[in-house]
């Protein structure tokens, strides 16, 4: 694969890509990278150093995700790919008429109103008990041990930190809230770069969650003090809700790519969209990165796939669509003929019936995982369970309130879900996992970095260090105050309403892991827009 070794890119890179024989571990915050390296040397495989992060994330990067979230994986073993929905479903009381009563013509996005039942920790429980080698309590011990012990928070983190501070001191005064400012800034203020931050209430929940294979999270002890914080609060979340809930394995689907194979998790999630965009862009021909034209067909290419994903991605078993109907070839081709050399307005199609983290990880085994959790809108619906460290998700933000739409708001129902894990294959052998974290910039990252590895050759580090475009809605689109000047100024004349954001971490933040598959060298990269860290050895 020329994406493994092609080092002729037109950027400066603050670091170069990782290699490594035995094992490595990618992920925006370096100390979950080496707790995820710890588990491998000491007998692990990916799956187990893959929770081992993704738990050890909870703690070390609260601002993205949590205890509360949800989580997706795919998963490398033993010559297959397979795919795990950690996304939890709205609890079963909820209804559109019940928000409207409560005064609310939007869902809001804090609050009880927006909580679904949190995935995460079954996710863990399920891909342990599916793939790990060691016991579950002795991968969730590193996340314990920061919990316990605390840790030095990080530039980034610490910058996310106070946004998110700030924004709760503005928006959430009701009593309910208080947990989350006892939990995070129990003095009144943030940590700061350097800071020593721990969570007593993290450290026990987790092992509780350790201790039970996360029973206590769904039919104990911890379900239990959930579902009283929603009753004494006016929740709809209740303990029938929590013990409901269970992990789904998934298809993977996928579309072939140039002689690639790139995968995502169906529905509920928002993978399509980037594959969509894919099955559209592969019907033309790019002789080069920096160019017009290139950025406006990619351009124009995600808004087509985003309007047909946000009008007909919804949890699998409402859509109207099928994966397969949305992914023709015939439909794909439908579709490439409504680029012109303008920009447009996206519309969706109807085809013929017929603040995340993301990690990944690889052993020397032959294991590889691509893995990615999240509260939504950085720490969610900024409740915290008392006591727990468990901050609760807002996914329910993302319902519809039009009762016609295909993702509108039930009971039971999962919604239009942000966070994608991807994957990539050639013939039957993997080249490995990545991602790109950030909301709806996660599809058009993936495309983003896709291209830039197979259609020109960019190293795993090149690829994620590339300046990065976004679109936004109608004709509107961001790009990074790297991305070139006169590109963006050619973008504008094809009508693209464009504007320079300086704010580097609204273009997400990603990381990959290929394979060589002659040699079985791993190649990884992590993100420069962020703290991340690749550990490997």
């Amino acid at each position: 694969m020329k994406g493994l070794n092609h080092l002729n890119y037109p950027y400066a890179s603050p670091r170069l890509s990782a290699f490594a024989k035995n094992g490595m571990v990618a992920t925006s915050q370096p100390l979950a990278s080496q707790a995820g390296l710890d588990i491998l040397r000491k007998g692990g495989n990916a799956i187990d150093a893959a929770i081992a992060t993704a738990a050890c994330l909870t703690v070390v990067e609260p601002t993205s995700n949590g205890i509360g979230g949800d989580a997706f994986a795919l998963v490398w073993t033993k010559g297959k790919l397979h795919g795990l929905n950690g996304s939890g479903r709205a609890p079963e009381s909820i209804s559109i008429e019940a928000v409207q009563k409560r005064g609310y013509d939007e869902l809001p996005k804090y609050g009880w109103i927006p909580v679904t039942v949190p995935g995460a920790p079954a996710a863990w429980a399920d891909l342990s008990r599916e793939f790990g080698k060691l016991p579950f309590r002795d991968v969730l011990q590193p996340a314990i041990d920061y919990a316990w012990e605390g840790f030095p928070v990080s530039p980034t983190l610490s910058r996310f930190w106070k946004k998110g501070f700030n924004t709760f001191k503005k928006n959430m005064t009701d009593e309910m809230f208080s947990d989350w400012c006892e939990t995070f800034a129990p003095d009144g203020t943030v940590p700061n770069p350097g800071d020593i931050w721990s969570s007593l209430g993290h450290a026990k929940t987790l092992e509780k969650i350790a201790e039970s294979n996360a029973e206590s999270f769904y039919r104990g002890e911890l379900a239990d003090t959930i579902a009283s914080f929603s009753s004494q609060n006016g929740g709809f979340l209740s303990a029938d809700d929590l013990a409901a809930h269970q992990s789904e394995w998934v298809d993977p689907i996928n579309v072939h790519y140039r002689g690639y194979d790139v995968w995502e998790i169906p529905p509920n999630g928002q993978g399509l969209v980037a594959l969509q965009a894919l099955n559209i862009l592969k019907e033309f021909g790019f002789r080069e990165k920096e160019s017009v034209d290139t950025y406006h067909k990619q351009i124009e290419a995600i808004k087509l796939a985003f309007a047909d994903g946000q009008a007909h991605i919804t949890d699998s078993y409402h859509m109207r669509y099928s994966v397969e109907e949305l992914l023709s070839e015939a439909y794909a081709r439908s579709r490439k003929q409504l680029i012109g050399e303008t920009a447009g307005l996206p519309e969706a199609g109807e085809p013929s019936q017929g603040g995340t983290v993301y990690l990944a990880s690889a052993d020397n085994e032959g294991n590889m995982v691509s893995f990615i959790q999240s509260n939504y809108m950085g720490f969610g619906s900024g409740l915290v369970v008392p006591g727990t460290g468990i901050a609760l998700q807002n996914r329910g933000h993302n319902f519809s309130m039009d009762p016609k739409h295909v993702n509108a708001l039930e009971g039971g129902k999962r919604s239009y879900h942000t966070i994608i894990p991807g994957f990539m294959t050639q013939g039957r052998q993997p080249v490995g996992p990545f991602g790109v974290m950030g909301g709806f910039m996660q599809p058009q990252g993936h495309v983003q970095v896709v291209m830039n590895t197979v259609d020109f050759g960019l190293t795993p580090q090149a690829a994620l260090d590339a300046p990065r475009w976004q679109w936004l809605k109608d004709r509107n689109i961001e790009v990074e105050n790297r991305f070139p000047h006169h590109l963006a100024q050619g973008l504008a004349e094809k009508e693209h309403d464009v504007s320079v954001q300086l704010e580097p971490n609204g273009f997400g933040r990603g990381q990959i892991i290929w394979r060589d598959p002659d040699t079985g060298v791993l190649v990884g990269g992590t993100e420069t827009r962020t703290d991340g860290g690749v550990a490997c050895w």
